[in-house]
């Protein structure tokens, strides 16, 4: 199990009572379940992740038949959170259904079968027809790439270009209106990771085709 990084956690100042429930998901192209634990659940959880929304989460994932470890985003080579759009196929099918509704601060514990997960084939360390666990630490949820809206909300100076100033107050912004307690370290760090994936062109600002990814806004 790898350690948590101060630097990236939610409501660090607050205790609350542990609460667990189970919900069980199913998929419809699939005759097997996502299985949901929720194994921690913040007092303020009004606002929820849904399709199309970005999310920045920590992941560790382990092989359920014996419980090893196969990932752990802390322990990458950047050791920073991921960002991915929810729904889009950014990640496995069974996180895609595993984390809808998910709010910043909530830990998650899914379990996903073969089917919507890796598959008869497998993936590196995950062998064939593998059921597998994720347990999921959600930090961030902004609105997703493909909203031109998102982009001019961040876009302060109108100039169709976002800084890395804007975009940090943004996070901030968006933080305070959740009433989370975030270190100076966490918004350079999710800037840094956001601009090294982003940032094509290298010129210190990303334009809306690099913001926009997917080039439209139907979600």
């Amino acid at each position: 199990m790898c350690k948590m990084a101060q630097r990236f956690t939610f409501y660090f100042c607050l205790i609350l009572s542990l609460q667990t429930f189970i919900v069980v998901i199913r998929a419809n192209e699939s005759n097997q379940d996502v299985k949901i634990e929720v194994t921690f659940l913040p007092e303020n959880c009004s606002q929820k992740a849904k399709r199309g929304d970005m999310l920045n989460a920590h992941y560790d994932g382990y092989l359920a038949k014996d419980g090893s470890q196969f990932y752990c985003s802390r322990s990458t080579n950047t050791g920073y959170p991921h960002w991915f759009v929810l729904g889009v196929g950014e990640v496995i099918k069974g996180l895609d259904l595993g984390l809808d509704g998910m709010c910043p601060g909530e830990k998650r514990k899914v379990t996903v079968p073969p089917s919507l997960a890796y598959g008869e084939k497998g993936k590196g360390p995950v062998p064939p027809n593998s059921t597998v666990i994720f347990e999921v630490e959600l930090l961030h949820i902004t609105r997703g790439p493909r909203s031109i809206e998102a982009f001019k909300e961040i876009d302060i100076d109108n100039d169709k270009a976002l800084t890395k100033e804007e975009i940090k107050e943004y996070l901030k912004m968006e933080a305070k209106k959740l009433n989370t307690q975030k270190d100076e370290s966490y918004f350079d760090d999710v800037v840094a990771d956001v601009f090294h994936k982003n940032d094509h062109n290298a010129d210190g600002t990303l334009s809306l085709k690099e913001y926009n990814v997917y080039g439209h806004d139907e979600l």
